[in-house]
């Protein structure tokens, strides 16, 4: 299982990278193996305003469905599209190929998002796992 050095991580399995004010959001390796095989992702359109742990999408998968939940608020400015016909993506490469949304968000606003690095992300899985 891969976890990033350069990404910032949430407890419900979604990753985000930050460049300058751009959120770029995706799940984990964690979360799309735990899915399995995943057969179709619904997003939000570009233009959508999100806040901050609200759900805005949705990964359905042959074993189950899973919410898409936003670590912070903003605009959504760009959408994967490829995913629409390769929802796959995110299994084979859920950090770069798969991503999922870019959110442009308050810099204030995002310094006080709970989110974990790489060490405390890979500790949180430990314990889910009984580890």
């Amino acid at each position: 299982m891969e976890v990033r050095d350069n990404l910032k991580y949430t407890e419900d399995h979604e990753w985000i990278s930050i460049n300058n004010d751009i959120v770029t959001l995706g799940i984990t390796d964690y979360a799309q193996d735990s899915l399995s095989d995943i057969v179709y992702v619904e997003l939000p359109e570009v233009g959508t305003i999100v806040e901050s742990g609200e759900t805005v999408g949705s990964i359905e998968s042959v074993k189950a469905v899973a919410e898409l939940y936003s670590p912070v608020s903003g605009e959504v400015v760009d959408v994967n599209k490829d995913l629409a016909d390769q929802p796959d993506l995110i299994n084979t490469d859920p950090y770069d190929d798969g991503w999922m949304i870019k959110i442009q968000v308050d810099l204030v606003e995002l310094s006080s998002a709970i989110l974990m690095d790489k060490e405390e992300y890979e500790e949180y899985i430990g314990k889910l796992k009984g580890k």
